[in-house]
């Protein structure tokens, strides 16, 4: 089989790419993209596939965070429950106005402690924005008492059905479909590394809807089937 091999594999790159892209891309098990594969008559195991998305999942996120385009000002922040090993976990997620994932993070509680915790991730990674979004949950408005750099952010509240909240809404339903498929997430690392790159794969088809028109859809898919493939390059 051609193409470029890192040291330790027997597949390419080219084929890790594809199967990793498949499992985090669509609501798949890995037994669903080893059959999808071996239509293509590439023939491997389904603990291949789990290996690759353990080994790379880091390294492609954060090729793909890297080379993600300016997000906007406006943050949408909610939690959602995650079962983890049949433990009770809190999923936190924060988009911009435009939908666009700009992180998630798995912890134990929702205290004003993780709450805390959740802004000074984002702050490390982005601009202080102009306007927070939140429900109800209190230990959001005592985090950003907390942290001098938000006091002066507007910080607005709503119920999690308002319609000014439906963008974070919206992002938690593939979470919830993939933990359907693969019958809930068995560890918090490994949840944490699926739910990073699934969020940025998701950032990178974002605007792959029915609502916009085939030929500015297919351009932008194009446009990110290119850039997958140059963060697969990174890894090399």
């Amino acid at each position: 089989m051609s193409g470029q091999r890192l040291p330790g594999y027997r597949f390419p790159l080219a084929v890790i790419g594809d199967a990793v892209w498949l499992y985090h891309r669509f609501t798949l098990s890995d037994r669903d993209v080893e059959e999808l594969l071996l239509e293509r008559v590439v023939t491997l195991t389904r603990e291949s596939i789990r290996t690759w998305c353990i080994n790379f999942g880091d390294l492609l996120a954060q090729g793909l965070r890297h080379r993600e385009p300016r997000r906007g000002s406006r943050w949408h922040l909610d939690e959602m429950r995650v079962d983890v090993g049949g433990v009770k976990h809190w999923l936190w997620r924060a988009v911009d106005e435009y939908g666009a994932v700009l992180d998630v993070l798995l912890q134990a509680h929702r205290h004003t402690e993780a709450a805390r915790s959740f802004f000074q991730r984002l702050l490390g990674e982005y601009d202080v924005p102009e306007v927070i979004h939140t429900d109800k949950l209190r230990s959001y408005g005592a985090a950003l008492r907390e942290l001098p750099v938000l006091h002066a952010v507007e910080h607005v509240q709503v119920v999690s059905t308002a319609r000014c909240n439906n963008l974070i809404e919206q992002s938690h339903r593939p979470t919830r479909r993939q933990e359907r498929q693969l019958r809930g997430f068995r560890s918090r690392k490994r949840a944490q590394g699926f739910l990073n790159l699934h969020a940025h794969l998701a950032n990178l088809h974002h605007s792959a809807r029915s609502t916009v028109p085939a030929r500015p859809r297919r351009l932008h898919q194009q446009a990110a089937f290119k850039t997958w493939q140059e963060t697969i390059q990174q890894v090399a």
